[in-house]
């Protein structure tokens, strides 16, 4: 009968620098579930081998230190399946950590092996619930590994290229709205001096215009990507999100673009809370007692992408205008109302993309109206 080899916590294995943490042995058959828990850096893998029994009883057993690149990615697996039987049958498990975990999971699809990637909010609210006293990137990856082996994880796929050029594009044009603006930032500055360089004027308003052309030139990318026969239907689904207030053309790209179309969103309250839009509140007892705020933690440019789209909402729709004044009245905060105006949207744009419907202004009113006519029906 076939068992996995037993070293005592700490132990080196010849010629491996790496050690093996469990302190029992378990028999091949009794293995429910293998996981990798990959803790992704920008040059770094960390990972945690793991297995959960028949019984339930998790045991994280391997760890090492790979490089973050295709030489890296070999070695991790020549060195898996020195652990595992049948690699196959692995669940490698990583956050979603900005571009980083990208050419790793790449490859592990190219290689038919099952990938897994959670949202980064998932694994830090798990580990809240763990005894872990110092966070580090052994620690986070044993997190992964464990709570890959406790929880049922949908397998990755690697989103639509059509969605992989839109990211780098919006991506790419969020970097030259922020430079443009420092560069007006300058120019005022340099204007309201005494004394004026006449000459450091004229650069920054060329830089200005340079920076004006390149962002043209980027929005003529993406209607030129939208309009390829095989992304109409994204074209559609584009124009039906534009109906919502505030929310355009490029608001809707950068949404689907930042989700890759909601790929990993399961309900609207993954989703804003993938977007960092979700209220954090911290009560204990009569004494700790701090204002609700919301958290941040998330896709910054999801945040950034609602937020113009908000005002205009606000300013231009009864809908959201009675909405961000009720919830002013109450807290007297007014980027409160713009936050949850924002949060509002990015749901609404989450909803009619998986329901394929169009925006109504007056939809709530009509549904109650609806309701009303139907029970009085009833009741006749």
């Amino acid at each position: 009968m076939s068992y996995i080899q037993n070293i005592q916590p700490g132990e080196k294995t010849k010629g491996d620098n790496y050690f093996i943490i469990t302190k029992t042995s378990i028999m091949v058959k009794d293995i429910l579930k293998h996981v990798l828990g990959i803790d992704v850096a920008q040059k770094e893998l960390v990972v945690t081998l793991g297995r959960l029994a028949q019984n339930l009883s998790i045991d994280l057993y391997a760890y090492k230190v790979f490089k973050n690149n295709r030489k890296g990615f070999v070695s991790l697996i020549k060195w898996l399946k020195k652990q595992v039987d049948d690699v196959s049958e692995v669940i490698f498990v990583m956050e979603a950590t900005g571009v980083y975990h990208q050419k790793f999971a790449y490859y592990l699809n190219s290689q038919s092996y099952k990938v897994s990637i959670v949202l980064p909010n998932k694994i830090s609210n798990y580990m809240r619930t763990l005894d872990t006293k110092t966070i580090t990137d052994k620690t986070a990856s044993q997190a992964i590994c464990q709570f890959g082996l406790e929880r049922n994880l949908d397998y990755w796929e690697p989103p639509k290229e059509v969605y992989k050029e839109l990211k780098q594009l919006v991506r790419e044009r969020e970097q030259i709205v922020q430079e443009r603006s420092i560069v007006k930032n300058q120019l005022h500055a340099e204007k309201s001096e005494a004394y004026p360089g006449k000459r450091s004027i004229k650069r920054f308003e060329a830089r200005i215009k340079f920076l004006n052309e390149q962002e043209k030139q980027i929005k003529d990318d993406i209607k030129e990507i939208l309009n390829k026969e095989e992304n109409i239907e994204l074209k559609e689904e584009i124009n039906r999100l534009s109906t919502i207030p505030g929310v355009g053309c490029l608001t809707a790209v950068i949404v689907l673009a930042e989700t890759n179309g909601f790929e990993l969103i399961r309900n609207k309250r993954q989703l804003t809370s993938y977007a960092g839009l979700d209220v954090k509140e911290k009560q204990s007892g009569t004494s700790v007692r701090k204002k609700p705020r919301i958290s941040k933690k998330g896709n910054k440019y999801l945040r950034k992408a609602m937020h113009f789209p908000a005002l205009t909402a606000i300013k231009y729709s009864e809908r959201y205008k009675e909405y961000y004044k009720r919830l002013v009245s109450k807290s007297g905060i007014k980027m409160k109302g713009v936050v949850a105006v924002q949060r509002k949207l990015l749901e609404l744009i989450y909803v009619m993309y998986k329901n394929k419907t169009v925006y109504q202004e007056n939809y709530e009113q009509e549904k109650r109206a609806a309701v009303h006519l139907e029970t009085a029906t009833l009741g006749n």
